[in-house]
């Protein structure tokens, strides 16, 4: 994998950039819809391919339980069995692991936890989580972290750093044990909660340890936003230059557009896709949950700026007819939407970084999202 920064921008941190894999280009900065269950819910391969996504996410952990990794390396790896020819990102398992709080004992060796499926007991090493990711062929590979909710107090935070940086090391180790494709990459996280400190040396001792790229984990868990942004923009300013940058499970448009000004490349979270199969979707002018009655004979489209095939096709009262019913056909159109509304935004504030109009285009865009009229 190489990451090649094209533009910087002048009046703030904001970076657009391309990373190169064996499986495509992806250019940054860049959203990737989560496809916890080698599927994003609702769409095929092949609509995701034409509304422009360039890179999803698929879970270690969910994928390891069912059907399992050795089962999908048979089968000739995650991209042939989800029909899926462009990259795949692979998060290490720790984020699952962590909300499962009762069912999981953290040792230093790594984590005992029980299915949510079954019960069963299993144990995830880093050096596990490195062979599970590289059974399923990922093209960027998550380190097995130690993910802890908010507040967590510094003695439990500082646990968790130093268990985060220990199974970093033998993540790499492992990984370079491994005959690795010179087209894939290895991601180090940095955790520490919302302490300065904690971050600023998770970031360091990871750096040192010469990743691919960082992950600014631990974040989006019950802090305030104000926390998110300070510890983002500390982990980033600890980070190298030539390294792409990925800020975990962020996904409100406002968030993204502050988290680039910040100087992150990537970004994933369920909460579009989720929202939208619940009837709540994205639009340039602020979020429209289209189940709502006031919508019963509205006969405009989701979002009169976008042109994806649910505006082109359908109104407002058609799509909340369909969640009414109970049809799966509303769950997918609005799904379909989200994601087209994101992957534009994305393609809008790639285009304003390299024009250099970042903060003209964030300021427009911001006002009719907050605008709220609909």
């Amino acid at each position: 994998m190489e990451f090649r920064l094209e533009k910087t921008d002048n009046g703030s941190g904001a970076r657009a950039g391309v990373i190169a894999t064996g499986r495509g280009n992806i250019e940054t900065p860049v959203f990737m819809p989560v496809g916890t269950q080698a599927t994003v819910k609702t769409l095929s391969p092949q609509e995701l391919d034409e509304m422009g996504a360039q890179i999803v996410l698929a879970n270690t952990y969910h994928l390891y339980l069912r059907p399992g990794h050795q089962l999908i390396r048979e089968l000739g790896g995650l991209h042939k069995f989800m029909s899926w020819p462009k990259a795949i990102l692979t998060d290490s398992g720790g984020f699952q692991v962590f909300s499962l709080s009762d069912l999981r004992v953290v040792r230093k060796e790594g984590v005992i936890f029980r299915s949510h499926l079954d019960g069963s007991e299993h144990f995830i090493s880093p050096e596990i989580a490195v062979e599970i990711q590289r059974a399923l062929d990922s093209d960027i590979v998550m380190t097995l972290d130690q993910c802890e909710g908010y507040p967590a107090d510094l003695p439990l935070a500082r646990q968790a750093m130093e268990n985060t940086l220990d199974w970093a090391r033998r993540s790499k180790l492992s990984w370079e044990s491994l005959i690795s494709p010179a087209s894939h990459a290895l991601f180090g996280i940095v955790q520490g909660s919302t302490y300065e400190n904690l971050r600023r040396q998770c970031t360091k001792a990871l750096v040192e340890m010469d990743f691919d790229g960082y992950a600014i984990g631990g974040l989006s868990v019950g802090e305030p936003k104000s926390a998110t942004f300070e510890m983002t923009a500390v982990t980033v300013d600890e980070l190298p230059q030539d390294k792409p940058r990925y800020l975990m499970g962020v996904g409100f448009p406002q968030d993204i557009i502050e988290a680039v000004s910040l100087g992150v490349d990537m970004f994933d979270c369920v909460m579009p896709t989720r929202n939208a199969r619940n009837g709540t979707v994205f639009t340039s002018a602020g979020k429209l949950v289209v189940k709502n009655g006031e919508f019963a004979k509205d006969e405009r489209p989701l979002d009169e700026n976008c042109d994806c095939y649910a505006c082109r096709g359908f109104s407002r009262a058609y799509l909340r007819h369909l969640f009414q019913a109970g049809e799966l056909l509303g769950p997918r159109l609005a799904t379909l939407h989200s994601l087209s509304f994101f992957f534009r935004m994305m393609r809008e504030m790639r285009r304003s970084i390299l024009e250099g109009q970042f903060s003209h285009w964030s300021k427009g865009f911001l006002e009719r999202y907050e605008s709220g009229q609909r």
